[in-house]
């Protein structure tokens, strides 16, 4: 490897390491602090943490690959998210703030889930905290992957060792600084993702000849590319059924507990609007790049009579086409999106284990060192899980985020979306829906029936319906209506 791409590699990893260590002397030492930054996060920071922690390695593998193989038709996913972005800011993120806050301080979703419904069974902490742990160690051994891949195709090393040296410098940062250090490493690697996916494809066109020079090029290669309604790989339509499942990538954003954790530390409800101007700019702009670079990366490759892996067209692009220091800057960008999910899936489900189990069942009166202490545990304990699974290399990137995605979409999306507008929405009707949604999700992977639909739109439906059904049968529990409207009305009072 040259000279040039290695030194942009260290400081990018001397940066990392570097913020994780000032967010531990900016951080509170308590467990507020440790987990959710003391809800301190401002506007730009929660936009771009939110976006960064979302996209992950697929933005820069797996969407891209999943562009070069299929064509335009792989936009639907694209335009799904978009809009489902969109949708959270709007309807989830403002309330969710409030009412967290209102709800006893919860600090994780499970630990919501539990105040909002006031359930002293503690049944729904537990459920929660277990679909968590199942779907994020899945979630974070798709982002190891990822590194493995990068750290084999562009390093020369073993894909075993990418693993760890992936996962090391992210458990070591997160160890490090918490929440805070999470979220700030993520501010800084979502604006290296965003400045590489706008260079990349724009010198991709350049050297094809310009933009026309470079769509002859892949009318040439199969016309079939710039059809819509066609997957290009297979040579089969796409049918409205299939532009629905796709595009149903959008309304997973509502159960993503990495994703909306973002939203419970903004700062205030009034900071909720600048973060989405900022964060949607991002979004679409970044999502646009992934895919020209998919698209424009394939007439590349083919016209230098070349085969790749279509996961590491970014990769390929970053070291034929750019000098040696620009190149490892760019390599730096995919670290930057691995290492930005990893981080956060990490975070959330250390969160988990620490408060919904260690605190609720194991020591009740813990400290908040002690608390700390079991959360940096945690951290090490998942992701060596994660490095694990990792070892199986068949599983595509996008194919072990689409699971989890789906997952968390069906299991919390409509819990939380109900349970931010629903007043009388009951604990039943709440554990119903997560069952329901996360059991749908399991039997659709298990019976292998993602051809026919995305698991995470049976699993939504149901779900919901659950919610629907049950909540008419029984009252809440007492108290719960009137922290709905402690919720409204403390609502009115933030954005007034």
């Amino acid at each position: 490897m040259a000279t040039g791409t290695i030194i942009s590699l260290a400081l990018y990893f001397v940066v990392m390491l570097g913020i994780g260590l000032f967010a531990y002397r900016q951080t509170d030492t308590n467990v507020e602090g440790y987990m959710l930054g003391g809800r301190q996060l401002g506007p730009a920071v929660t936009a771009l943490s939110a976006g960064a922690s979302d996209m992950s390695g697929w933005m820069l593998m797996g969407l891209p690959g999943a562009m070069y193989v299929q064509g335009i038709s792989a936009g639907w996913i694209a335009v799904g998210l978009v809009i489902g972005a969109l949708a959270n800011y709007l309807l989830v993120a403002p309330r969710l703030r409030v009412f967290t806050e209102v709800a006893k301080n919860s600090i994780t979703i499970p630990d919501y889930f539990e105040n909002r419904f006031a359930d002293d069974s503690r049944a729904l902490r537990i459920i929660a905290s277990v679909v968590i742990v199942i779907f994020f160690t899945l979630y974070t051994s798709s982002g190891v992957v990822a590194g493995g891949k990068l750290f084999e195709s562009s390093f020369g090393l073993s894909y075993e060792v990418g693993l760890y040296v992936t996962a090391g410098v992210v458990v070591a940062y997160t160890l490090i600084g918490g929440f805070m250090a999470v979220s700030m490493t993520d501010f800084v690697q979502g604006c290296i993702m965003f400045i590489a996916l706008v260079m990349v494809p724009i010198v991709v066109v350049m050297e094809l000849g310009g933009l026309n020079e470079s769509v002859a090029s892949l009318k040439n290669i199969d016309p079939a590319l710039f059809q819509p309604f066609t997957n290009a790989d297979t040579g089969e339509a796409i049918t409205f059924i299939g532009v629905i499942s796709l595009a149903s990538w959008g309304i997973g954003y509502f159960g993503q507990p990495h994703i909306i954790v973002r939203f419970m530390a903004i700062r205030t409800v009034k900071d909720v609007k600048k973060a989405r101007n900022i964060g949607m700019t991002w979004m679409i702009v970044s999502i646009i790049g992934a895919l020209m670079t998919g698209l424009f990366g394939l007439a590349y490759v083919t016209g230098n009579n070349n085969s790749i892996d279509p996961e590491t067209v970014f990769i390929y692009l970053s070291q034929i086409l750019f000098h040696p220091l620009i190149g490892g800057f760019l390599l730096a960008a995919i670290l930057a999106a691995i290492m930005s999910t990893i981080s956060s899936q990490l975070l959330v489900t250390s969160s988990s284990l620490t408060s919904d189990f260690y605190q609720a069942f194991l020591r009740r009166n813990a400290s908040d060192t002690e608390l700390v202490i079991a959360g940096r545990v945690s951290v090490v304990v998942v992701a060596l899980v994660a490095i694990y699974l990792a070892y199986d290399r068949d599983s595509t990137i996008l194919e072990l985020v689409s699971n989890a995605w789906a997952g968390f979409g069906a299991a919390f999306g409509p819990l939380v979306i109900f349970s931010l507008f629903k007043r009388n929405m009951t604990r039943r009707a709440a554990l119903g829906g997560m069952i329901v949604g996360a059991v749908t999700v399991l039997i659709w992977l298990y019976f292998e029936l993602g051809g026919w639909m995305y698991e995470i739109v049976p699993g939504f439906i149901l779900s919901s319906i659950t919610i629907i059904v049950l909540s008419k049968f029984g009252k809440p529990r007492e108290g719960v209506e009137d922290t709905f409207d402690a919720f409204q009305q403390k609502m009115k009072e933030e954005l007034h």
